[in-house]
């Protein structure tokens, strides 16, 4: 029991939740605890987890956003079956943030739990004022085009996707394929996310302290709310899985379903077992090469692209997540909080990383660019890792079908040129 006790993160994020709402059961509802010492004591807990987050969050985002891009390879593999893969990947992630993103607005307003403080004045936000496309335009592209090093300085996080991006397309274009450099990356990336999963280790000290916070505040319903939060997004992810992406296999190559699960049903297994994607990546190009019939070529270029850039049941965690914590907190979301949300959503799920509870990383983004306070990160955790199960499951069930697709489009092509060259002229 001990060596699982020791091992197991989500359970012991559970029971540090539970231990910290058994104290305050003895805690009289009349006494204000916030200023005794031993609340301060219990608050480093918080204090110094998610000040560790801030610290790496900048470095996270931009190593995993390189990492992605480099994978590809070269440009003139990205002319021709990444271009596709690409606008399949953002077509895909963009149904499940708009999955996401409209069932939480028309769902009740989840009940606000307490007043926080609000995010410091180094993370630029989008004024209520500027909800005109012209001026939400402007205000995002002033905040991504500054210097990389002030952006890392001062948390404007998509300040750092929108030159990771540009970073990692210039290194594909100037230097070649095997390049020391795209090594230094992948190590610089694994050293980081190693980094990261040391900080989640300090998790459970973060969670007692926040709902001990919550609770001794009058947040007795949190644990409820959690449960059902829960409940939407396992709901939301099972439609996008078993609905949404099954039906646009069956538009694009006309496969049945029956087929379709049959042959993806180990690689999500897996996904399902381990919360990777990238662990599952070897057993996903097997099966779409041996039971759904997709070319090497496909499957060496698609398969991999989506491990570390498709995303669909994170970007709908993040969305719907988003929307949670912004009403739990009691922040007024705006039509360009929304737009914020939608954007780096979908942004931050393309360099979440395939491992287990890799979006922790892509929510910060989120919440940071929405103005939610970032220390709604450790209540997700009490129940992000279930969860993710489920989601990098979808994700991996995402990387197959664009796989199925993406090859019939090539072989259509490829045909159609052959007709065409043998037509009598």
């Amino acid at each position: 029991m001990w060596n699982k006790l020791r091992h197991s993160l989500p359970l012991q994020l559970l029971l540090a939740a539970l231990l910290a709402w058994f104290i305050t059961l003895f805690i009289s509802p009349t006494t204000d605890v916030t200023q005794a010492a031993w609340y301060q004591v219990i608050m480093l807990g918080k204090i110094t987890y998610i000040g560790l987050l801030k610290m790496v969050v900048g470095l996270v985002v931009m190593l995993s956003l390189l990492r992605g891009i480099t994978s590809i390879g070269s440009i003139t593999r990205l002319k021709q079956v990444g271009r596709n893969t690409l606008l399949f990947y953002s077509f895909t992630t963009l149904l499940a943030i708009s999955l996401g993103l409209g069932a939480s607005l028309l769902m009740p307003a989840w009940q606000p739990l307490t007043e926080f403080a609000p995010v410091g004045n180094n993370v630029q936000l989008i004024s209520e004022e500027a909800a005109g496309g012209a001026a939400i335009a402007s205000k995002l592209l002033n905040m991504a085009l500054v210097n990389p090093v002030a952006a890392l300085t001062n948390g404007n996080l998509l300040a750092i996707v929108v030159f990771s991006f540009m970073l990692g397309l210039a290194l594909l274009s100037s230097l070649p394929e095997k390049h020391p450099v795209f090594d230094v990356l992948s190590g610089l990336n694994k050293s980081i996310n190693t980094l990261v999963g040391w900080i989640i280790r300090l998790a459970p000290l973060a969670v007692f302290a926040i709902v001990f916070d919550f609770t001794v505040r009058g947040g007795e319903s949190l644990f409820q709310q959690l449960a059902l939060f829960a409940l939407l997004v396992f709901v939301l992810t099972l439609i996008h899985g078993a609905i949404v992406l099954p039906t646009i296999a069956k538009i694009a190559t006309g496969i049945k379903y029956t087929t379709l699960f049959k042959a993806i049903s180990a690689p999500m297994a897996m996904a399902f077992a381990t919360s990777s994607s990238s662990a599952t990546l070897p057993l996903a190009m097997q099966s779409a090469q041996e039971k759904l019939g997709v070319s090497q070529s496909t499957s060496s270029m698609v398969l991999p692209l989506g491990a570390v850039m498709n995303m669909d049941g994170t970007a709908l965690f993040e969305g719907v997540a988003a929307i949670f914590l912004a009403q739990l907190f009691g922040v007024d979301l705006t039509t360009s909080g929304l737009v914020m949300i939608f954007i780096m959503a979908m942004v931050s799920s393309v360099g979440a990383p395939g491992m287990p509870s890799g979006s922790m990383s892509g929510m910060q983004l989120v919440l940071l660019a929405a103005g939610i306070p970032l220390e709604a990160i450790a209540i997700l955790l009490i129940i992000e890792r279930p969860l993710d199960t489920f989601r990098t499951a979808v994700n991996v069930e995402g990387d197959m079908i664009a796989a199925l697709v993406i090859d019939k489009w090539q072989k259509e092509s490829a045909n159609k040129e052959v007709f065409t060259q043998n037509i009598p002229a």
